[in-house]
């Protein structure tokens, strides 16, 4: 996942990551060493990644004044539209689950110019036919001013594209060893796309090597755990 987030970076762009997004700040951190070096790399809370300090306000006027090329969201419910759930499973005035809240996560998904969505379970509870809440739209009105919105969604599974067209997530390609039948299967919603669909490019060489050593010791400073346990040994 971190390698497929990486070719999404473009060089002298600003990509900015959040909270709780260990996998995307990898992918970014492999982009800046690989074929990014002049792209501004945010990285919330990071010592080395992170140039506000006055808590998030700075970060969202920063955004607000179309600085972010980049972004990254992910959500407890993702549907075929692109619209994301991080408010409540099940009726709204009486949920079954509370999820973590909305925070900043429907102004950005407006104006970063791209947003990637990540999920690391790719199952039907995850990927829904439609959201109970949308939290933030995947598409609006063509009166309503959107810089930005979402571009792709890159699962343990596979890789979903947005169709801007018809405003639906497509496939675009499923990861090494897995079958265009099991993405469907545990996908909430019909898959348009190709009917077969390419396999993703696994990383290369030099990208396992960076990953396991210079992205790895960088993670850490920020995600210990997932430094410790997300990076097979060489």
């Amino acid at each position: 996942m971190a390698a497929v987030i990486a070719r999404e970076v473009r060089d002298q762009e600003t990509v900015a990551v959040g909270t709780l997004s260990p996998i995307p700040a990898a992918g970014v951190l492999l982009a800046s060493r690989r074929h990014a070096p002049r792209a501004t790399v945010m990285i919330i809370n990071h010592d080395d990644h992170w140039p506000f300090h006055n808590g998030s306000k700075e970060f969202y006027d920063f955004a607000q004044r179309g600085k972010i090329d980049l972004f990254f969201h992910s959500g407890g419910q993702i549907d075929q539209f692109g619209n994301l759930n991080v408010i409540t499973i099940g009726q709204h005035d009486h949920p079954t689950i509370r999820l973590p809240g909305g925070a900043g996560s429907p102004m950005l998904y407006y104006l970063a110019r791209r947003v990637i969505l990540f999920r690391t379970e790719h199952s039907p509870r995850a990927f829904v036919e439609r959201v109970d809440y949308v939290t933030s739209p995947g598409s609006s009105s063509p009166r309503v001013a959107r810089s930005g919105g979402p571009r792709k969604v890159v699962t343990p599974l596979a890789v979903l594209a947005f169709n801007r067209e018809s405003k639906r997530l497509e496939l675009e390609s499923v990861h090494p060893g897995i079958s265009l039948a099991q993405v469907q299967g545990a996908t909430g919603f019909p898959l348009g796309g190709p009917r077969e669909a390419p396999t993703t490019p696994p990383p290369t060489e030099e990208d396992l090597a960076i990953l396991r050593g210079p992205v790895r010791e960088s993670v850490a400073k920020l995600y210990p755990v997932f430094a410790r346990t997300a990076f097979l040994a060489a």
